[in-house]
């Protein structure tokens, strides 16, 4: 890919692993301008690299503090948050002692599923640290086997003494004394494989077969998750393919064509009873307010109750054995009755900062790899995030989705601390300076042998960047 001389000044982005600011002023010697001549012969292509050698300034960076303490005010949350939806509900079979008698049975302050989850808080963030410093090209290399230990450990829960059933799913390993959901670790490694799979030199976005194969990945994971059953995971797993592709350049005739044939299977899957049931009781929820649509309905409940500013903390009604699954999947419920509308204001905004210090990361890079790698872990914390909290508030069919880094879960809390150490990782391996393009900069697409670019940044930069005859620019 070229540069070259045209009279006009400005700054360009060519895509997500090409980005190239060349810094240049009018007091530049006529070497270094001519360093910058679109020519296919020899001489060009050497002066070419010198250019693009020169033109990057590459440097390290500190420690992301803003998404540190962004990752860890959620983390903190949800710390408080499990222990005021489980301690006073959690029972407890000791005697207490109560005017020289002995009562058994009662209902004390039982702090069994806090501990639990300080367990976990502490596990991922140990795991973080070690995230955040393994090599990143380390991780390049082993990606697919990464991607491979995965899929082995989705099929060994149907292995017997090893695999444990809960709620009538089966998606779980026991590990000692801990039990393991190999669908979280399973999310976090298919953004690795797509990103190796996605920044080599065999993927071309126009080609359907390239398209494909990735697709013929994912449709086989997605596969065994529904045998667990777990259509939360599956579904989660398939969006984040495809939005990779999609911003990889493929066409969207293919992702489409994709969409049509799944179509019917994607019937086939809702028409499940149980399944149907769970669109019907979203659609209609006090159509059988005392079954189906019990959990939804107390979720507005609690938001009901929380009003402006909650109820204060500790002292919701719903988490007393009215809204199932409070310190799960509809945590969030119980954050918007005790902080009320301002507290689960502020739960969103720190996601949405989330988001905004992910894509801030992603932009950073030249290289396809840490770009995909990037972008995958923000969507996918993003994506969990806003599906769990929509589910809350009757926006989407109830999914069996955590609420990233607050909800009880131990595997959950695990991996999405790994994947926050891998994005600080990622913000501190580098930074190109961005500095003044020379005056008039065309884009060429031409590429020299002894240059090769992946044709997925090729493909996005026709698609993202027009240059007119007249020198004006359009993006």
């Amino acid at each position: 890919m070229r540069y070259m001389n045209t009279g006009m000044k400005g700054s360009m982005n060519v895509g997500p692993d090409d980005s190239m600011n060349a810094g240049m002023n009018n007091s530049i010697n006529a070497g270094f301008d001519d360093s910058m001549n679109v020519s296919r012969n020899s001489s060009g292509n050497s002066s070419g690299n010198a250019s693009r050698n020169a033109s990057i300034a590459v440097k390290q960076n500190e420690l992301d503090t803003l998404l540190l303490v962004t990752t860890l005010s959620l983390v903190l949350i949800g710390i408080f948050m499990v222990y005021s939806s489980t301690s006073v509900v959690a029972p407890s079979s000791r005697p207490v002692p109560m005017m020289g008698e002995s009562h058994a049975a009662v209902h004390l302050i039982d702090l069994r599923y806090l501990k639990k989850h300080l367990i976990s808080v502490f596990l991922g963030l140990v795991l973080m640290m070690i995230t955040y410093r393994t090599s990143l090209d380390w991780l390049r290399k082993y990606a697919i086997p990464v991607g491979i230990f995965s899929v082995l450990l989705l099929l060994a829960v149907k292995i017997p003494h090893i695999g444990l059933t809960v709620n009538g799913a089966r998606r779980w390993i026991r590990i000692g004394f801990f039990t393991f959901q190999p669908s979280e670790s399973m999310k976090l490694a298919m953004v690795l494989c797509m990103s190796m799979y996605l920044s080599g030199q065999k993927f071309r976005p126009d080609e359907f077969t390239s398209f494909l194969k990735p697709v013929v990945f994912m449709v086989m994971v997605q596969g065994i998750l529904l045998l667990q059953p777990d259509f939360g995971s599956a579904s989660i797993i398939g969006a984040i393919t495809f939005a990779l592709l999609f911003i990889n350049g493929v066409r969207l005739k293919y992702i489409f064509s994709v969409g049509l044939v799944m179509v019917p299977i994607i019937i086939k899957l809702v028409m499940e009873p149980y399944r149907l049931k769970r669109i019907l009781v979203f659609l209609h929820p006090w159509a059988d307010e005392r079954n189906s649509g019990f959990q939804l309905i107390q979720s507005f409940v609690a938001l009901g109750n929380g009003g402006l500013n909650g109820v204060g903390l500790g002292k919701s009604t719903q988490k007393l054995f009215f809204l199932p699954e409070s310190k799960t999947d509809f945590i969030f419920a119980i954050i918007g009755e005790e902080t009320g509308f301002l507290g689960a204001l502020f739960v969103i905004l720190l996601f949405i900062l989330f988001f905004v210090r992910g894509v801030a990361i992603t932009r950073k890079f030249k290289d396809g790899f840490f770009f995909n790698l990037s972008c995958g872990i923000t969507l996918l914390i993003a994506m969990q995030a806003v599906i769990n909290m929509a589910v809350v508030t009757g926006l989407v069919p109830t999914k069996g989705l955590p609420l990233p880094f607050i909800s009880y879960g131990g595997s959950s809390m695990i991996v999405n601390l790994a994947e926050v150490g891998l994005l600080l990782n990622l913000a501190k391996r580098f930074e190109p300076c961005r500095q003044e393009e020379p005056a008039g900069v065309v884009f060429d697409d031409t590429v020299s042998n002894d240059e090769p670019l992946a044709a997925s940044h090729r493909a996005y930069a026709r698609r993202k960047l027009k240059v007119y005859d007249d020198g004006k620019r359009e993006i």
